[in-house]
């Protein structure tokens, strides 16, 4: 059964640094775009940064400039590099992929990790 197990998360202070990684495990057939979206407290879950299997990005406004996402296709991994952290960066982060597996391979289906909380103090 595929799976995707995050890690990384942790606190920190503003302006520091972290790397999210987040690995697809149970062999998968392929993997379409992978993504990373973020839920703070009494708000929705919004889109941070997405990759495709090419290499070609797109992120949210508010992190441009600050987070690097980046995946390796031999591993089935995906990371987000977060620099230049601030307060407003507090949030579970959540990875998400377009998965198609041995046991349904005509379909393409959404899963996500367990989410891994950032805290930024201030």
């Amino acid at each position: 059964q595929v799976q995707l197990v995050e890690s990384g998360g942790g606190l920190v202070q503003a302006g520091g640094s972290l790397r999210l990684s987040c690995a697809a495990s149970g062999s998968p057939f392929s993997i379409n775009a992978m993504g990373w979206y973020r839920q703070a407290p009494g708000k929705q879950r919004e889109l941070v940064a997405a990759i495709t299997p090419g290499g070609s990005t797109n992120y949210a406004d508010s992190v441009k400039g600050r987070f690097t996402i980046s995946r390796d296709n031999a591993k089935n991994t995906v990371y987000l590099q977060m620099n230049s952290l601030k307060p407003d960066d507090t949030a579970v982060y959540y990875c998400n992929a377009e998965i198609t597996t041995w046991f349904n391979l005509e379909t393409v289906q959404d899963y996500w990790g367990q989410g891994t909380q950032v805290t930024v103090s201030s």
